[in-house]
């Protein structure tokens, strides 16, 4: 895993769940648009759906930021914190990605940006009050390997053939209703439109957040690697929990977004069903950690 200085960030198990999710994902999409409104409709639901993510591919890191009104911060601002993130960063072979640092009194952190170099690491004020710096360097090791996987460009395509979904599932709602349907004989009747116009959206949202989780894996591992340290990761991820518990993130139009790229649920664990969960249970998360900590492999 060491190459000189450098840790190769590498996954297979997890990256092997997202590929099949994610072509899962696709298959639902061209197998409901072919049925549905033939190549046209399939058409016509990736264009809206390209227009709708490529907007939000390219500018997910500005609208993060300012949602959380996070301010950039420099080695003069903070010192300790620009060390351990081009350390980290070095180690993993990437570009420094520039330091934010959110006024949230919640304790979060959370990585954006299309690409290692269009890449922005943000820590609330809760976090860097909440934490050692022993597992803070766990949970920056954490966002790094977030940037490292692409995992922004990832979640981008996932928010992409769910919306395809979704507009699918709009137009099968508008075909029922008008009577419109596939021009084939063998083509959906009216209860089948209906079911998919209903069931499609929950299938496409429970992959969409199957995906995410297996992302947040990925980078607990990756990030552990990076570090050296899964103990500080799993000790940063069951505080992050318990103080989550006590002090949730108000959710609303802004935040509730962001939400997804943060290292841990900031909302109330009660107010989300697991299997509609973008982040992985925390107890099993840190169990996999200990796993790795003694050399158990985990998948």
């Amino acid at each position: 895993m060491l190459e000189g200085d450098v840790v190769v960030v590498r996954g297979v198990g997890n990256g092997l769940k997202t590929a099949v999710l994610l072509g899962g994902l696709s298959a639902l999409i061209l197998l409901a648009g072919q049925w549905i409104g033939g190549t046209t409709g399939l058409l016509v639901a990736g264009l809206i759906a390209l227009a709708m993510n490529g907007f939000s591919y390219f500018y997910s890191d500005r609208l993060a930021l300012r949602a959380m009104r996070a301010v950039e911060v420099g080695p003069r601002e903070a010192p300790g914190l620009h060390r351990m993130v081009r350390e980290l960063s070095a180690r993993a072979g990437m570009p420094m990605p520039r330091l934010y640092i959110s006024p949230t009194s919640a304790p979060n952190a959370f990585a954006t940006g299309r690409s290692p170099e269009h890449a922005a690491v943000c820590v609330t004020e809760g976090i860097l009050g909440l934490l050692s710096e022993r597992e803070l360097r766990g949970v920056l090791g954490h966002e790094i390997s977030h940037v490292g996987n692409r995992d922004v460009l990832i979640a981008s395509v996932a928010a992409g053939l769910a919306s395809m979904v979704m507009i699918l599932a709009n137009l099968a709602q508008l075909g029922a209703l008008f009577g419109f349907g596939s021009v084939d004989d063998d083509g959906p009747g009216l209860l089948e439109v209906l079911l998919f116009a209903l069931l499609g959206p929950v299938a496409a949202g429970l992959i969409q957040a199957a995906i995410s989780r297996s992302r947040e894996f990925e980078a607990d591992a990756s990030g552990a690697r990076v570090t050296g340290d899964p103990l500080a990761l799993a000790a940063a991820l069951a505080k992050i929990e318990r103080a989550a518990r006590a002090r949730p993130l108000v959710a609303d139009g802004r935040t509730a977004p962001v939400s997804a790229l943060m290292i841990a649920n900031p909302f109330s664990a009660a107010s989300a069903a697991r299997w509609f969960s973008t982040h992985p249970d925390t107890a099993e998360r840190i169990a996999r950690l200990q796993a790795m900590s003694r050399g158990v492999a985990r998948v």
